[in-house]
């Protein structure tokens, strides 16, 4: 049995987990079906994320504009409602693109233990804290996407090497860096922009970063997700919506449209992690009364 049918079997097994933890806690959440404008941010999120952009900052911008859901629930709904289509992300391109199975596993491990770390401290934070936590992050990825945009364009539009694997010092420094990676997924600040910039200034093949992080997201979101539900830090209907939209976004980008102009993309990509990054630290400095999640 190979490494690629063990991460399919568990890729199965994590799905099962998440959706008779979601059915467990529906009858608990009257919230109704889901909207079609939440169904409609689950298709087109997902569907940049398959291309390499990214769900989490999109989803959070489109959240705020439309007051969809309180701000201290997003980090959970954001990692409830991709979880899903995340995994459907992981199982496509686990199988069409190969790395080095050891740095492969890592990577996806360190991520994980991030993550099962991360998620119980947010999901009792005060709303104050998530919407510093996340705005400032999210200008921090703003930073990061305009550094890798203009670094592309001075190399003539390509960025990274040809390995496949990692060793040494690099090996052990990405380890590291998945780690806190996946604790800030929990935060809602997504993990597949810092993680294919790591990729690349570690000298590995660009296109090495889709099973990296998307094998990454597909393990740890059900962790996290885990104890977002226990705790109740999400929004049942806009997870759903997220779901619903999200599995045909993913389809359809990965066997339809396969590619696009990731330059013209992460260009959007930025206008929109800087519009949530404001608009989540305005958020924070209006005065009024700290919440918790119950």
């Amino acid at each position: 049995m190979t490494i690629h049918t063990l991460l399919a079997i568990g890729l199965g097994v994590v799905a099962l987990i998440i959706i008779v933890a979601l059915v467990r806690v529906l009858p608990s959440h009257r919230e109704g079906l889901p909207k079609p404008l939440e169904v409609g941010i689950g298709f087109i999120t997902n569907f940049f994320d398959t291309l390499g952009i990214g769900s989490f900052a999109p989803t959070t911008s489109l959240f705020k504009a439309w007051r969809l859901v309180p701000d201290e629930r997003i980090p959970g709904t954001l990692n409830v409602g991709h979880t899903l289509p995340t995994i459907v992300e992981a199982a496509i391109y686990i199988t069409i693109i190969r790395v080095a199975p050891v740095t492969l596993i890592s990577l996806i491990l360190a991520a994980v233990a991030g993550a099962w770390l991360g998620a119980g401290v947010v999901a009792r934070l005060p709303r104050r804290y998530v919407q510093i936590g996340m705005g400032s992050f999210l200008l921090i990825a703003a930073i990061v996407f305009l550094t890798n945009i203009f670094e592309c364009a001075s190399r003539g539009g390509y960025c990274g090497g040809t390995e496949l694997g990692l060793e040494g010092a690099k090996f052990w420094f990405a380890i590291a860096a998945n780690f806190g990676l996946g604790a800030l997924m929990t935060l809602g600040i997504g993990l597949y922009a810092p993680a294919m910039i790591l990729v690349s200034l570690l000298g590995m093949d660009p296109k090495a970063a889709f099973p990296i992080m998307m094998g990454s997201c597909a393990f740890l979101m059900p962790i996290a997700s885990l104890r977002f539900i226990r705790f109740g830090a999400f929004s049942m209907r806009a997870a759903l919506g997220l779901t619903f939209g999200g599995i045909p976004g993913v389809l359809i980008a990965a066997y339809i449209v396969k590619s696009m102009s990731p330059v013209a993309v992460r260009w959007l990509v930025v206008a929109v992690v800087l519009y949530a990054a404001f608009a989540m630290l305005r958020s924070a400095m209006q005065r009024r009364p700290e919440t918790t999640v119950p």
